[in-house]
This record gives structure tokens, C-alpha cells and sequence, in this order.
């Protein structure tokens, strides 16, 4: 993806990664739509930083998505990314269903479902535009798992996958899939997270993710240092070290 000149669609960025890379790419000459559910954080949002654009959506509402999508297209038929950003991450326990079902059911809906609907709702008018580019966001966690989040782990190993499979059907089109894999970051995405030690800072995460996309314009995963350990465990053959390495310093483990 270049890494300017685009307009650029980022669902789930009214906080965290998605905000800290919606006001980079800003910054790097882009046309930045943020959405989000709280209509509080998007008059916030574009009260404090001008010429970032704001639509509501509520990622988990298939109307929501058709709606927020239509408009977004509507107010700017120029649109060539998307960023398919928001997710949840939560604790479960797989030994009674109420320790799991519902919370697994949510995961799904917001971390798969969600990517699936908002690019369903914007793949036709992406490959009208003469270079587009779909951004998935999964985790190093789809490659090695933290004991406490099963569903979250699945959810971002289905995003991976889902990744490679899109890209080899859009290569006949304008499309490019990029999958962003992030570490663990300093965000509010779990609690305790944002003052984890073991937690990549998010202002480093963002400026070396912005240093990848602007080096590195065909890749196909966006992989910062830190994320590397997960990722290529297998690989390297030492997958279950890194297995045990991750969830001994798990906080949330049990």
C-alpha cells in the first residue's frame, strides 16, 4: 500500500491502535474516515484533530455496516482503503459453558463477522477504484496461543487465513490485502494492558508499522520486530517454547 494520497476507511478507531494510526496516516497526507459506535468519542475526535472524518457503526450490526458504508462511499466516492480494525479481547474459562459461550459468541461477531460484513459491503466499490487496498488486522496470537483468550485467538487465526485466501482471489483485480499483525500493544484493549511491561508501547508499534507500510508498499504482512517471535515459531521450530514463554508471562493466565 502506498503510503499516501489514499482515502482511507478505519471502523473501530475511536481509541488505541486504530485512532494512533488514523491520526499517522493523517499526518502522511491521507484522507482519514474513522468510525465507531459512541457518538461522544467521534464529535471528540473530530473536535481535537480537524479534517479526520467520522461516521457511526456499530461493527457488530450488519445494517449498521451496510448503512455507515454506503454513507462513507456516498460522502467519498474517492475511497480506496479499508482498515478493518475493530475487535474485542476477553478472558475465558472453557471449563463450564458459562465460562465461555457467550463471551465466544461476541468475539466472533465483532472480530470475524465484522471484517467479513465491512468488506462484503466495500469490495465492489474497491475494485472500482484503480489502486485499492484492504487491510486485515490479526494478531500474533493467531500463531500461538494465549491460554486465557481462546475464541480471541481463534477469531485473529481466522483472519489470518481468511487473508491469504482473499488476496489469491482479488489478484485478478485492483484489490491488494495487507494483514497488519500486531504484538501485544499498550492499550485498553484488555485490563492492565495499557501498563503492561510486556506490552509494546503504542507510539513505537504505530511509528514502525507507518516505517513498514511507507519501506515496504507490496508486502503482503505488516510484521513489526517484536511480533516476529510469534510469528515464526513454528518456522523456526521452537514453537513450544514460545507457547510456554507466552503464557508465563501472561497476566491474565490462569
Amino acid at each position: 500500500m502506498n503510503i499516501t494520497g489514499n482515502t482511507i476507511f478505519i471502523p473501530g478507531a475511536t481509541s488505541g491502535i486504530g485512532l494512533a494510526l488514523a491520526l499517522a496516516l493523517q499526518a502522511k497526507g491521507n484522507t482519514v474516515i474513522v468510525g465507531g459506535r459512541r457518538t461522544d468519542l467521534l464529535e471528540t475526535i473530530a473536535r481535537e484533530h480537524p479534517g479526520i472524518g467520522t461516521v457511526r457503526i456499530d461493527t457488530t450490526d450488519a445494517a449498521s455496516i451496510a448503512a455507515a458504508s454506503a454513507e462513507v462511499i456516498a460522502a467519498h466516492p474517492e475511497l480506496n482503503v479499508l482498515v478493518a480494525m475493530a475487535g474485542i479481547m476477553r478472558v475465558e474459562d472453557w471449563h463450564t459453558p458459562a465460562g465461555f459461550v457467550d463471551t465466544a459468541e461476541a468475539v466472533i461477531t465483532t472480530n470475524v463477522l465484522g471484517p467479513i460484513r465491512l468488506i462484503g459491503a466495500l469490495v465492489e466499490h474497491l475494485q472500482s477504484r484503480p489502486d485499492a487496498t484492504i487491510v486485515t488486522v490479526s494478531s500474533g496470537l493467531a500463531f500461538a496461543p494465549l491460554k486465557a483468550t481462546p475464541s480471541y485467538n481463534a477469531a485473529k487465526a481466522a483472519i489470518h487465513m481468511l487473508s491469504e485466501s482473499i488476496r489469491l482471489q482479488l489478484a485478478d483485480t485492483t484489490v491488494k490485502v495487507v494483514e497488519l499483525v500486531p504484538p501485544s500493544v499498550q492499550t485498553d484493549l484488555m485490563p492492565g494492558q495499557s501498563e503492561n511491561d510486556h506490552a509494546m508501547p503504542l507510539d513505537e508499534f504505530i511509528a514502525e508499522v507507518v516505517s513498514l507500510f511507507e519501506s515496504s508498499p507490496e508486502a503482503n504482512e505488516i510484521l513489526v520486530e517484536r511480533v516476529k517471535f510469534l510469528r515464526f515459531g513454528e518456522a523456526r521450530g521452537d514453537y513450544q517454547q514460545v507457547v510456554a514463554t507466552l503464557n508465563a508471562s501472561d497476566p491474565h493466565g490462569k
